[in-house]
C-alpha cells in the first residue's frame, strides 16, 4: 500500500487516520497487536520501531529477557474496518535491542527462505496460493475443568440450536456442500468477507460453500511471493472472524469441530516462476511436470512427518486424517488426485500455470513457518535432485483408498497424531536448519510449547466420550 515512509505520514494526515496499529505474529500463529494515537506517531516509529515485551507470548523470551523492538513493514499498511476510529494497521517485524533481527520472528524465518532459493541461482520466484477452509456457525460454547469437559455448537443450517427459519434446517445432510442450493444461506456473508479483503488489496479467486453442511466456507487468493502469501493469510483470517462477528456469527479454522462431517484444511498450490511461465512445466513430463516439479514435490513427500509436526500443529489436527475423506493419509502424488498428499491440478497443465497443491497443512500452523518449511523441504529435494517415483511415491492416479489392503500397506502413512508428527520434526530438522533459515533454538522453543502446553495437556484430561464408554464399569 505504501512505497516510502513519506507516503505513510501524508496518508494518516489526508485521511484523518486518528491511531496506529501495529501487530506481530506469535509462534502459534496468533497476531498480538498494540495501538498508538495518530497524533503522537511520527517517522520514528517507523525507522526505529517501537518497544514490547515478548515474554508473554509462548515460546518466545522469558520474563528476565523479554523487551525488544518491533518496526512496521510499511509494505503492508491497511485500513481496519473494525476499528470505531479511522485506524491504520501494519505488520511488525522484530528486532533485539541491539538492532538486530530477532532469530524467532516467524516472518523473518519466512524472509530467510525466500533468500535461500535465491541463493541456488535459479533465478525463480517462489508462488503460493492458499485454499482458506473455515465453518461459519451461529454459537459455541465449550469448557474444561476437574469437574466437566463440554463442547457445544450451534449451527441453524443443520437444526443445532433453535432457528427462526426452519427452512434452513437440513438435518441428516452431512455433505450438500458445492452444490447449489435454493438458500445458501452463508453467500451473503461470503460475500462481504471477499469485499474486505479485497478492499485492502488481495485478489480473490473464488469462494463457495464447501462439503460441511454445518456452513463449511472456502476462499481461495491469487498467487504471491512467499512472505505476502503469510501477511495475506493473517489478514484474511482476521477480517473473516472479524465479519462473521458483525452478522452475529463466529467462524471457526478449527481442522475437525465435529464428528461426521468435512473437516478443515489449508491446501497451498505451489511454483515457480522466472517472470514469465512456470519453471514446474515440461509438456513432456507426467502431468505436465518438469524434473525441478517433481523434484521439489518428492522434497514436500519425504519430509512430509517433519512438516506435519508444523503444519498440522494441533492435537484435533489429526481427527481430520481418515480414510475416504479428503484430508491424505498416504505418501503419494497424482494427476487431478486428491486422496493423494501432492496432487497435479489437472486443469492447470500448462507453461503459465503448472504447479503442484500440497493438501496436508491446515489453519493451526502458523502461516509464515508451514509455508518456509514447504519452501525448504521443496528445495532439499531440488539439491539432491529426488525422484518421487524411485523413493515410491507413485504416481498413482487411483483412488488411494480402493487400493487393495496389501497394496495400501506398501505406501508410507502419514502421523497419526501431533506427539508423532513432533517427534519426527525433532528427527527430521535439516532440511530446515540449512543456510540459519530455521535456527535450532527456534524449533526446540516451538516443540516445547507444542508438548508442554498442547499435547501433555490434552493427554492428562479424560474425553467426554471415555464417560459413555467407562463410566458405568
Amino acid at each position: 500500500m505504501f512505497g516510502s515512509i513519506s507516503e505513510v505520514l501524508e496518508y494518516v494526515e489526508r485521511e484523518g487516520i486518528e491511531q496506529i496499529d501495529v501487530k506481530v505474529v506469535d509462534l502459534q500463529g496468533r497476531w498480538r497487536r498494540m495501538t498508538y494515537s495518530a497524533a503522537h506517531v511520527g517517522r520514528r516509529l517507523f525507522e526505529e520501531g517501537t518497544g514490547i515485551s515478548l515474554s508473554p507470548y509462548p515460546g518466545y523470551r522469558t520474563i528476565e529477557s523479554g523487551d525488544m523492538k518491533v518496526r512496521p513493514d510499511i509494505s503492508t499498511g491497511f485500513v481496519d474496518p473494525f476499528h470505531t476510529r479511522p485506524t491504520l494497521a501494519f505488520i511488525c517485524d522484530m528486532y533485539d535491542n541491539d538492532g538486530n533481527r530477532y532469530e524467532r520472528d516467524p516472518r523473518f524465518v519466512l524472509q530467510k527462505a525466500e533468500e535461500a532459493l535465491a541463493d541456488l541461482g535459479l533465478g525463480a520466484t517462489a508462488l503460493f496460493s492458499p485454499e482458506l477452509e473455515f465453518y461459519i456457525l451461529d454459537g459455541a460454547d465449550y469448557g474444561s475443568s476437574a469437574g466437566s469437559a463440554y463442547y457445544g455448537v450451534e449451527s441453524h443450517a443443520v437444526g443445532w440450536g433453535e432457528s427462526e427459519h426452519p427452512l434452513y434446517r437440513l438435518t441428516g445432510m452431512a455433505k450438500v456442500g458445492q452444490v447449489d442450493l435454493p438458500l445458501d444461506r452463508f453467500a451473503p456473508i461470503r460475500e462481504q468477507m471477499v469485499r474486505r479483503i479485497e478492499a485492502i488489496g488481495i485478489p480473490v479467486k473464488y469462494h463457495h460453500q464447501e462439503l460441511g453442511t454445518p456452513g463449511q466456507a472456502e476462499i481461495e487468493v491469487y498467487f504471491d511471493t512467499p512472505v505476502r502469501t503469510a501477511d495475506c493469510m493473517m489478514i484474511m483470517r482476521y477480517l473473516i472472524k472479524n465479519t462473521a462477528l458483525e452478522y452475529s456469527k463466529l467462524a471457526t479454522f478449527m481442522p475437525k469441530p465435529f464428528v461426521g462431517h468435512a473437516g478443515n484444511g489449508t491446501h497451498f498450490h505451489q511454483y515457480f516462476t522466472d517472470g514469465e511461465r512456470s519453471m514446474f512445466y515440461d509438456a513432456a513430463g507426467y502431468g505436465g511436470l518438469s524434473e525441478l516439479a517433481t523434484n521439489y514435490l518428492c522434497g514436500l513427500l519425504e519430509h512430509t512427518p517433519a512438516l506435519m509436526g508444523i503444519g498440522n500443529a494441533s492435537t484435533n489436527s489429526y481427527r481430520r486424517f481418515a480414510p475416504n475423506m479428503a484430508a491424505p493419509v498416504k505418501l503419494v502424488f497424482g494427476l487431478g488426485n486428491r486422496s493423494s498428499a501432492v496432487r497435479i491440478p489437472g486443469y492447470a497443465v500448462n507453461e503459465r500455470e503448472a504447479r503442484v497443491e500440497y493438501r496436508m497443512p491446515d489453519a493451526t500452523a502458523n502461516p509464515y513457518l508451514i509455508i518456509a518449511a514447504q519452501l525448504m523441504a521443496g528445495l532439499d529435494g531440488v539439491n539432491r535432485k529426488l525422484d518421487p517415483t524411485k523413493q515410491g511415491f507413485g504416481p498413482y492416479d487411483v483412488n488411494i483408498y480402493d487400493l487393495p489392503a496389501e497394496e495400501q500397506a506398501k505406501l508410507r502413512d502419514v502421523p497419526i497424531t501431533f506427539e508423532a508428527a513432533l517427534a519426527e520434526l525433532n528427527a527430521d530438522r535439516a532440511f530446515l536448519t540449512g543456510d540459519g533459515v530455521f535456527p535450532d533454538e527456534l524449533i526446540d522453543s516451538y516443540l516445547k510449547v507444542k508438548m508442554d502446553a498442547e499435547v501433555a495437556m490434552v493427554h492428562v484430561r479424560p474425553h467426554p466420550y471415555e464417560y459413555e464408554l467407562y463410566f458405568d464399569l
